[in-house]
């Protein structure tokens, strides 16, 4: 018998852009959370879930088809050291999908006849795990089984809980983008893969693009392969780089170009010269991801949405301009 194909690859080879959500995180902090703290938005999964349900359903609202899950930092690791046990741990994570699974149902019996809404799982990288602002830089060196062993388990408990798609995200290491990548064929599951960028030819770790995307090229349930949380223009140059190194389709989220300290884990404060490169100095324009959809569209990208500091309004306005 014949597998059910993957909704969210079943979507994009009928020729469908989707339209992601926005940041998480700063949904959060606007209704009054407080989110310095190395668990970042996981923290509000063990003390406040039906605010994460309610900021889902915000981005629903707003026109996204695709909800990311809370689990960009609730890897077992970092929930191990609040205390969780491994099950507890993979319980929060399966916590993050049935979430967001609310929230899609209650968006599609607020408006019946909707296009299919889907669910990704967010698989954050190791550098979310030392919440350092490592994912910015990809200065850490691991093994591939290393790394297999740290995103195997909640990869696999949100595929369980029943996410449509894994989303690894705010990569910035070449040699754990492959390992994910084998981890994604050895799970039998879909995903997106996205990476930081320290400019448009080189990922955060200095790996190049365009050798990463040739080696990415072809992976089995690799449904596509982008940039994301680097500010807009230098998401555009990357993803020019991307379009040029691989036939698959191209997914893109950019913050809102605001610099990150994560030291202060602040927006928009001092931060050192390596963050002004990957960070261009922009400001937060609440029009500039609907102002650039048309070139990300016409560069290849089939996922596009928003990453750090961007909101609702920003996603009702991309989703505008690619609708």
């Amino acid at each position: 018998m014949e597998a059910t194909p993957n909704p969210v690859a079943a979507a994009l080879a009928a020729g469908e852009n989707l339209v992601l959500d926005g940041g998480l995180a700063t949904d959060l902090e606007a209704r009054g959370f407080d989110l310095a703290d190395p668990l970042w938005s996981a923290k509000v999964l063990l003390e406040a879930p039906d605010a994460i349900e309610a900021v889902h359903l915000d981005y629903f609202r707003a026109g996204a088809r695709v909800a990311t899950t809370a689990s960009y930092q609730a890897s077992p690791a970092g929930l191990a050291r609040r205390g969780l046990s491994g099950q507890e741990a993979l319980d929060v994570v399966r916590l993050s999908v049935r979430l967001a699974h609310s929230a899609r149902r209650r968006r599609l019996a607020e408006q019946p006849g909707s296009p299919e809404l889907f669910i990704a799982g967010s698989v954050g990288p190791y550098g979310a795990y030392l919440a350092d602002g490592s994912e910015y830089r990809g200065d850490y060196r691991l093994t591939r089984g290393q790394f297999l062993a740290f995103h195997r388990p909640r990869a696999e408990a949100l595929l369980e809980a029943g996410a449509d798609v894994l989303a690894c995200e705010t990569i910035p290491s070449g040699d754990e983008a492959l390992a994910l990548a084998d981890l994604v064929a050895e799970l039998g599951a879909t995903a997106w893969l996205s990476v930081t960028l320290r400019d448009a030819e080189h990922l955060s770790d200095g790996t190049p693009v365009h050798r990463l995307a040739g080696e990415l090229t072809g992976r089995p349930g690799l449904a596509a392969v982008g940039v994301n949380c680097v500010p807009p223009a230098l998401a555009s140059r990357g993803l020019a780089q991307l379009a040029r190194s691989t036939d698959l389709p191209l997914v893109v989220y950019p913050n809102a170009g605001e610099p990150y300290d994560p030291d202060t884990r602040a927006w928009g404060s001092a931060h050192d010269t390596a963050h002004d490169t990957a960070h261009d100095g922009e400001e937060h324009d609440a029009g500039v991801l609907a102002s650039r959809a048309g070139e990300w569209l016409g560069l290849g990208a089939r996922l596009v949405g928003g990453c750090c500091r961007t909101t609702p309004v920003d996603i009702a306005a991309l989703a505008c301009a690619v609708q």
